[in-house]
């Protein structure tokens, strides 16, 4: 399923396929659970997108050292 949502650290919109269940989405949306009792067979990376929109590569960007 393709999964859309807005960054919450660049305010970017992306975009992602996810082997996501609709009905388990729709649950965890309107609060029946936590993603991570409703979706345990998601990434850890993908239940990061759909609650932040963050992406893989956001992530490292925002936790690397710099000089």
């Amino acid at each position: 399923m393709l999964i859309k949502r807005k960054s919450v650290i660049s305010g970017v919109e992306h975009a992602k396929e996810i082997p996501v269940n609709p009905e388990d989405l729709e649950r965890w949306e309107k609060g029946y659970g936590s993603i991570r009792d409703l979706m345990p067979y998601l990434s850890v990376e993908d239940r990061t997108f759909i609650m932040s929109g963050i992406t893989d590569q956001e992530l490292r960007d925002a936790f690397r050292e710099r000089a």
